[in-house]
């Protein structure tokens, strides 16, 4: 299987994806696309017609966007159990990724992914205020180092938010501190946070 994907330090679509493949050990073989590339829109196109990252190429099978891919990759490997194993745990925890994929616009608008930036702390308006507070709601519900005790799905799904927050000096109240705390620390997201780091691409609408 081959997961292609976009810049690290950018696309916080991909680290979802990226992160459920690291931290779970999936034979997955990873290629990158630079979204500043001549060629790049091209380029995700010739592997879908959606032309999004990322990508999940598995023999004849093209699955793309996020969600769909760790939909896929949770079926074909469940003894990983990528998802929750209790069932309400389980739909609580798809809830919350269907929530963040469909949810939080101006948070995404306005605190674009970029790990390696560290910004001024600031008054954010009334509506990412909002999508913060509601963050820190599900963060301070968490039942362990992680959100439903064990790594899964859903802590990939926010861990792009826990590199937002850093970027951006977002405050983080004590009830939310040791989740997010948690989740920068997980090996995968720090061997991502690493990768990114380490990239030499820049794209000036996000810097």
């Amino acid at each position: 299987m081959e997961l292609i994907l976009g810049n690290k330090n950018y696309s916080s679509w991909s680290m979802r994806a990226g992160l459920v493949a690291n931290a779970f050990d999936l034979p997955l073989e990873l290629t990158t696309i630079w979204l500043d590339e001549d060629g790049a829109e091209r380029r995700k196109r010739d592997y879908s017609p959606a032309g999004l990252v990322p990508i999940l190429i598995d023999g004849d099978l093209t699955v793309w966007d996020s969600l769909a891919i760790c939909e896929y990759l949770a079926e074909k490997f469940p003894h990983r159990e990528l998802w929750p194993v209790d069932t309400q745990d389980r739909a609580r925890a798809r809830s919350l990724c269907c929530e963040m994929h469909s949810g939080f616009s101006a948070l995404r608008q306005q605190l674009p992914m970029n790990i390696r930036a560290r910004k001024e702390p600031r008054t954010w308006p009334a509506e990412v205020q909002r999508d913060v507070a509601r963050i820190h709601e599900i963060w301070a519900e968490a039942r362990g180092p992680f959100l439903f005790g064990k790594f899964s799905i859903v802590d990939a799904y926010f861990a792009p938010v826990a590199c937002r927050f850093r970027t951006y000096q977002v405050d983080v109240p004590d009830a939310a501190a040791d989740y997010y705390e948690e989740l920068l620390a997980h090996d995968a997201v720090r061997a991502w946070t690493q990768l990114g780091l380490a990239e030499s691409h820049h794209m000036s609408r996000y810097d």
